[in-house]
């Protein structure tokens, strides 16, 4: 029921309609031990509407997959969740921006950074920022 209310609610924030949750996802869920609680639930499935193509939510696993990193170093764990929330950040404002990276009423003003930083993070972080742009624009 969490699951479902959470799609909704980010779903209609995005301007999305989501019809159905993949059977493999919601394993993946109920599998996942959730050390960052509902917090991390909240963030993951923001992240997921807001990639969504289509009308089927779905997670990609290697989302909740800690292995990798836990055989790296601490600082190494550190820096890659902290390049991961940006990038999420980031994904969200491009949403409701429509694209839109400088101006009053882009990505850049709403995350409160200069337009060269933003778009020198979206390199890095390898976004594609055309994938957000409006259709109708």
């Amino acid at each position: 029921m969490l699951v479902e209310y959470l799609i909704v609610r980010y779903a209609k924030k995005a301007g999305k309609k989501i019809r159905q949750i993949r059977k493999q996802t919601l394993e993946v869920f109920q599998a996942y031990e959730w050390p960052g609680n509902i917090r991390e639930l909240q963030n993951v499935i923001e992240r997921a509407v807001v990639l969504c193509d289509g009308e089927i939510f779905s997670v990609d696993e290697t989302w909740l997959r800690g292995d990798q990193s836990r055989h790296e170093g601490p600082g190494s764990m550190f820096a890659a969740e902290v390049a991961d929330h940006e990038k999420h950040m980031i994904e969200v404002a491009l949403v409701q921006c429509r694209g839109r990276i400088s101006g009053p009423a882009g990505a850049a003003a709403t995350l409160g950074m200069p337009r060269t930083t933003l778009e020198s993070k979206i390199k890095s972080l390898g976004i594609d920022k055309h994938r957000f742009m409006s259709r109708s624009a």
